[in-house]
């Protein structure tokens, strides 16, 4: 072998050795990217996290594998209702919807709005056993109407406790949409203490449950439960332009529930405790201008004299934080925690003033009855001024998107004629005072003798903006 032979081949065994290491770093390389591209997307870890052991616990809400153990507790107990509307045995008329059973010995609890204006209630168990209910009581102010079948042992539902109830958490509606008894649709909550200007009343308490659980007609007055099978809500209202369940459903709170049914029982009425006080809630501006370090808690706007918040000492621009140790954000939170309470009953409320949390006990007090009657008692204010007004109905709430008083008439030659006030016009506020219908204006009026001037505020609903109207007392 010569050496230009040798040299030749000791070159390609080279060559091959250098070429044989490139690819197996090239190969290792890509191997080891394959790894550290893979391995953190791995998805069970994460799974058996959420699911098991001890994080489970902490999600007692979550969806079960099935809804059975619920639907069976809670079906037997949810009855149609039929009202039939006319006089002694003449019959011109019949509506349907949903009650629940409460109590073995026939108690059942239902909206008003399904027996309003009844000559004969029919009800329907389901197992079709049929009888005839007597109205026990109703409170027009939470649309809650309650009801008794005679007999015995019948099934019920346990009344659990709404402000238990959180938002994500899974939810059954059972009622009978368009008569198709023993529906069961499951959903979760979306929302708490929700108000949509629905109810047609004087003082109105709306602090709904939002679900997205199906709703239709019919479903009134059925029972919302959780996965224990509790009753937490009483089905009432759904938003929608068609007129069909389009995902906004929205239930009464069981706590208030359960309040309104104890006094119908006890005293054939409700009993409801009044604190005195008009609030809005608190926006950030305001919030910042008052001190707080968010915008959390609801400003008092008036004080009534005299009432129950007056003599406690709560102030014209406090800010309500809490009650009994519950946080406040909103009117209708206030509202609902408020409506469980009766006259003589004790409040402990925080509230924000002067840059410092302050502690107040405030014993509630009822509205007289000789105030029921608002209408009556605005009429030396409507003579003296020259204007009547009314409250809003509930379209024109939903329509103008506002709470107040419509002005119905306006006298030729009184001081607010001379304002070039129109009839329509809705009244919002009267001298800053909120006004949500006849007993806020009958407050506010009342409140404005010793004042030079009387400015209205509102609006008009052909017209855009805000109108303010003012003339002297």
């Amino acid at each position: 072998m010569t050496t230009k032979n040798l040299l030749i081949i000791l070159s390609t065994s080279l060559i091959s050795a250098i070429f044989a290491v490139f690819l197996f770093a090239t190969y290792s390389k890509n191997q080891r990217l394959q790894q550290d591209t893979y391995l953190p997307v791995k998805l069970t870890s994460y799974d058996d996290a959420i699911f098991s052991g001890k994080l489970q616990r902490k999600f007692l809400s979550s969806a079960p594998t099935n809804f059975i153990e619920a639907a069976k507790r809670v079906t037997p107990a949810v009855v149609n209702i039929k009202a039939l509307q006319g006089v002694g045995s003449t019959i011109w008329g019949r509506g349907s919807g949903s009650g629940v059973l409460i109590s073995p010995d026939g108690y059942i609890v239902t909206n008003l709005h399904v027996i309003d204006n009844s000559a004969k209630i029919e009800i329907a168990l389901d197992d079709r056993r049929e009888y005839e209910a007597d109205i026990v009581g109703y409170d027009k102010s939470s649309d809650i109407a309650l009801l008794k079948i005679d007999g015995n042992n019948f099934p019920h539902i346990i009344i659990g406790n709404s402000d238990s109830v959180q938002v994500g958490e899974w939810v059954l509606a059972v009622g009978n949409p368009f008569n198709l008894q023993s529906t069961v649709t499951t959903g979760i909550i979306s929302a708490k203490s929700r108000n949509i200007n629905i109810l047609d009343a004087d003082n109105p308490i709306e602090s709904f449950i939002q679900t997205d659980a199906v709703i239709n007609p019919g479903n009134s007055g059925g029972a919302l439960v959780n996965t224990n099978g509790e009753l937490i809500g009483i089905n009432t209202a759904i938003v929608t332009e068609s007129g069909r369940y389009e995902g906004y459903s929205f239930a009464i709170p069981s706590n208030l529930i359960r309040k309104v049914i104890k006094d119908l029982k006890e005293f054939g009425e409700v009993k409801r405790g009044f604190l005195g006080i008009n609030i809005k809630k608190v926006n950030d501006e305001e919030a910042k201008k008052l001190g707080l370090d968010k915008p959390n808690g609801v400003y008092v706007t008036r004080v009534v004299k005299n009432s129950g918040a007056d003599n406690a000492g709560i102030q014209m621009n406090d800010v309500i934080l809490k009650i009994n140790n519950k946080e406040i954000n909103s009117t209708p939170e206030l509202q609902e925690l408020v409506a469980r309470f009766r006259p003589g009953n004790k409040l402990v409320v925080d509230i924000f003033r002067d840059g410092a949390v302050q502690q107040l006990t405030v014993r509630l007090q009822g509205i007289k009855k000789e105030n029921v009657n608002f209408a009556q008692k605005l009429k030396p204010f409507f003579k003296k001024y020259g204007f009547e007004a009314r409250n809003l109905t509930t379209s024109e709430k939903r329509i103008s998107g506002t709470e107040g008083v419509k002005v119905i008439s306006i006298t030729k030659g009184g001081k607010v004629a001379d304002t070039n006030m129109e009839i329509g016009y809705i009244i919002t506020s009267v001298n800053n005072n909120s006004i949500h219908g006849l007993y806020d204006l009958l407050m506010s009026l009342s409140a404005t003798k010793n004042a030079e001037n009387i400015t209205f505020e509102g609006i008009y609903e052909e017209y855009q903006g805000i109108y303010q109207y003012s003339f002297s007392d």
